[in-house]
């Protein structure tokens, strides 16, 4: 743990060795631990990353990424996986760890080590700091949590999942949770 005067900034992070930065994120300057992902949540991810890059690349929507990392007012998180549409596209730096922009559309997937108070503090830094919609999707209760301007939801498994920011993006949210 950091004391006050030695919390880390995003021009810190930047600089750290690779072996020290991987599986950590900036909160409030200090290195936060988010390693241990499941077999069950990395083939969620995998699965929900290839269906949004179909669409995404056939419609030239943007970006789609997996565990880039965003500067969230000073707060570097790395979404597991994030979208954003062709105007940022300029503001992309491929030599920065960090990107200095937030995507439009950040999901989490929630891991074993995930504590609510966490999940609902980073979904508030995200919207804040302008990223327009967030999923949390929930792997154990196998739902998907949708905070947007038009309003939140849950998602149980037959409900289809999609969003105005991916226009002929549709999953069934039981279909995310097939693979594992």
């Amino acid at each position: 743990m950091t004391s006050p005067a030695t919390r880390l900034t995003i021009d810190d992070f930047e600089r750290l060795p690779d072996e020290l930065a991987k599986n950590h994120e900036l909160v409030d300057g200090e290195l936060i631990d988010v390693s241990g992902n499941t077999l069950r949540h990395n083939c969620t991810r995998a699965l929900l990353f290839f269906e949004l890059s179909l669409v995404v690349r056939k419609g030239l929507l943007g970006s789609v990424l997996a565990e880039q990392e965003y500067d969230f007012a000073g707060n570097a998180h790395g979404p597991d996986i994030s979208f954003f549409g062709p105007s940022k596209q300029p503001l992309q730096d491929p030599d920065k760890r960090v990107q200095r922009f937030v995507p439009d559309l950040a999901i989490e997937i929630v891991s074993a080590n995930d504590t609510f108070r966490e999940l609902v503090r980073k979904k508030d830094r995200y919207r804040s700091c302008g990223t327009a919609e967030v999923w949390v999707i929930s792997p154990e209760s196998r739902e998907v949590y949708v905070y947007c301007e038009h309003g939140d939801r849950i998602l149980s498994e037959d409900a289809e999942l999609a969003s105005g920011l991916l226009p002929g993006f549709r999953v069934l949210v039981k279909q995310l949770f097939e693979t594992a």
